[in-house]
């Protein structure tokens, strides 16, 4: 049984699954669920491997953007970086050239491969965004903190701007940040951590980077910003337009946005839901929401049982102000 905004929303539930050129994060298939409600679309799209617990956030962003809203947004456009798959030098050039961005994200310490594979991307990507641009690397915590070390020494020589997550544990992080002098930001530290403020507590990071589902909805990230009292980098979870206009009403309503933001993923997906796709152009996102288009939604749309049954799931961990309906009356749904 499922309470509140969750069950007056569960019958608007639309699943896709859309293809992906390039494998990301060990993906080919994106899969999530839409849900419609009186602020407009909201995406419910945790990865497979997360239990309800943490479902629980990813949803209660999906409610917030479709019954509640956002918060005013301080600025209409957001700088965008390239996002660089741990492709081939040659692809990972052509990806940065083709782009408006002046900063790229470079994956690297993508299981498989050589460090050597890494370096060669990185010098690829320098030689495409040229001496004024900004590279930054993502690991997503796959180094320990002797090989990371090796590994930002070798990179610095390409003028990174920081390192994401190079590492997996807080500890981890500020043993790292004590040898190496890339700035390091936290991103699985921050959206996976029952208590993110413990990255400041350990010295464990220079930056910290916000995704509006990991962490519960734009107001929750917000929250964890101001808390955490570092420079923000907002990211996505590779979603549609639907999912992604979350992250950009996050980086809007930041009081400060210091460095560009990891939301220029659109290129990542075969197709979108939407027929005006959020696309970077010149660097820059707009401000803007992201209304489904029942065509393009047909295209990717799956059966939706699998995803009924994770929100059922994830809606017991529900805060408390999800509990209730839009009429401030809970409506459970067997």
């Amino acid at each position: 049984m499922v309470d509140g905004l969750a069950a007056e929303l569960l019958p608007t539930l639309r699943a896709y699954a859309i293809p992906m050129p390039t494998r990301f994060r060990g993906i080919t298939l994106r899969e999530g669920a839409l849900l419609h409600g009186p602020a407009g679309w909201g995406e419910f799209s945790p990865f497979g491997e997360y239990g309800p617990r943490e479902c629980a956030r990813w949803l209660a962003c999906a409610l917030e953007s479709a019954a509640i809203g956002w918060p005013a947004p301080a600025r209409d456009s957001i700088p965008v970086n390239v996002t660089v798959p741990a492709v081939a030098p040659e692809q990972a050039h052509a990806i940065v050239a083709r782009s408006g961005c002046r900063t790229a994200k470079v994956k690297v310490a993508e299981p498989g491969q050589a460090d050597g594979d890494d370096i060669a991307r990185v010098e690829a990507v320098r030689d495409a965004i040229g001496p004024g641009g900004r590279i930054r690397v993502d690991a997503n915590g796959g180094w320990d903190v002797a090989h990371a070390a090796a590994m930002l020494r070798a990179l610095a020589r390409f003028g990174l701007e920081y390192a994401e997550q190079p590492c997996a544990t807080v500890a981890e992080l500020a043993e790292l940040r004590r040898q190496v002098a890339v700035p390091l930001a936290a991103d699985e530290s921050i959206r996976r951590a029952e208590d993110p403020v413990s990255v400041r507590a350990a010295g464990a990071a220079d930056i910290v980077v916000l995704k509006a589902q990991p962490l519960g909805g734009v107001r929750a990230a917000l929250r964890v910003a101001e808390a955490c009292g570092l420079p923000a980098v907002v990211s996505s979870a590779v979603e549609t337009s639907v999912g992604l206009a979350a992250g950009v009403a996050l980086a809007a309503a930041l009081p400060a946005l210091d460095f560009a933001c990891g939301l220029a993923t659109m290129s990542l997906l075969a197709g979108d839901v939407t027929g005006e796709p959020l696309h970077e152009q010149g660097g820059a996102l707009p401000v803007r929401r992201a209304a489904v288009d029942p065509a393009e939604l047909s295209r990717w749309e799956v059966d939706p049982a699998a995803w009924r049954a994770r929100l059922v799931a994830a809606a017991r961990y529900l805060p408390a102000q999800f509990q209730q309906g839009s009429c401030g009356r809970a409506r459970p749904v067997c």
